[in-house]
């Protein structure tokens, strides 16, 4: 399937994921629509200029006219709906927010989706390991129940839902993703570890962990996530892909403080001790992905080594945090 011409959706547009991926469909031919709630000039969307060769919506989720007066006058073909309320801590203090973006921010999209089916026919939903919920036996697979607890992880879980209701109910082409942990240039959202850890370490600083360190977690490079996305996007006509959820994984575990370690050594400052809190509410403590379904279906996997991704996001960061000191 080419992109070359075709008119793509994407909301969440400006974040880590929506930026690398509005790059890329960019570099495929895609026209592009991108929805924006907040203008940040700092976002890689702006920062890079990609936003100046898209059609720009400005908007938010829970407006459903907006969404449907995207896709009917732009005459939307593929959506990737990336937005969302997306820090765990943030729905911790303000679910009722998190729960009208993530959750009614679905619905309405895919019902907009659903009024104009004969333009929009492909949809990949982002979604995450979190909508699982917490699991006694892991690696999480496809077939474990959505089931989370905490509000983050209950919006994800309905979003879930969500998109299967509508690709079982109504025969439209949607699919889940759900990855773990991402990371990689971009990321503005300095609470998280990576992102948070390489701005105090530049700084000469020790990063800080909210949790104990020893929750392990999936950590999957941002440009691995957009080959996902495409992968989904391009099959998800087919059966065994059409109202299915996909794990994207590395497939390889770490504890926060093995990551932490990681990245102190590629930053040659290994000399540096973390500085650990225990302070990290609703949080699961452990969290991986089983991807065999996403290798034997979609032939996809993931390329970075974690190394070298971490060395490519250090990169994007050093020059950028420099500007803005």
């Amino acid at each position: 399937m080419s992109w070359a011409g075709r008119t793509v959706l994407v909301t969440g547009a400006t974040g880590l994921v929506g930026s690398w991926l509005v790059r890329r469909l960019l570099q495929e031919g895609a026209r592009v629509v991108a929805l924006v709630r907040d203008w940040d000039t700092q976002t890689e969307l702006v920062r890079s200029g990609d936003v100046q060769r898209c059609i720009v919506v400005s908007g938010r989720l829970e407006d459903y006219g907006t969404l449907e007066r995207a896709i009917s006058e732009h005459e939307v073909e593929v959506v990737f709906h990336l937005g969302a309320q997306a820090i765990v801590g943030t729905a911790f203090r303000s679910p009722l927010l998190t729960f009208e973006s993530n959750i009614r921010g679905t619905y309405n999209l895919l019902e907009a989706c659903r009024v104009h089916r004969s333009l929009v026919q492909r949809i990949v939903v982002a979604s995450s390991d979190k909508a699982y919920g917490e699991a006694e036996v892991l690696p999480y697979t496809e077939d474990m129940p959505a089931q989370g607890r905490h509000p983050y992880d209950v919006s994800k879980s309905c979003a879930d839902l969500l998109a299967h209701t509508y690709a079982h109910t109504y025969g439209m082409n949607i699919a889940v993703a759900r990855c773990g942990n991402i990371y990689g240039g971009g990321d503005l959202n300095w609470s998280r570890i990576v992102p948070g850890s390489i701005r105090l370490v530049l700084e000469g600083k020790a990063p800080v962990l909210r949790s104990d360190g020893t929750f392990t977690r999936d950590y999957l490079y941002v440009e691995d996530v957009v080959d996902a996305y495409l992968a989904l996007a391009q099959q998800v006509d087919r059966d065994g892909v059409r109202g299915e959820a996909f794990n994207f994984s590395p497939e390889r575990q770490l504890s926060v403080l093995e990551l932490v370690q990681q990245l102190l050594a590629v930053l040659g400052r290994p000399d540096l001790q973390p500085e650990i809190l225990n302070t990290a509410q609703a949080e699961i403590r452990d969290q991986y992905l089983d991807a065999s379904k996403a290798k034997r279906v979609l032939g996809w996997q993931a390329r970075v080594p974690l190394q070298e991704g971490l060395a490519r996001t250090i990169a994007w960061y050093r020059p950028f945090l420099a500007a803005h000191r």
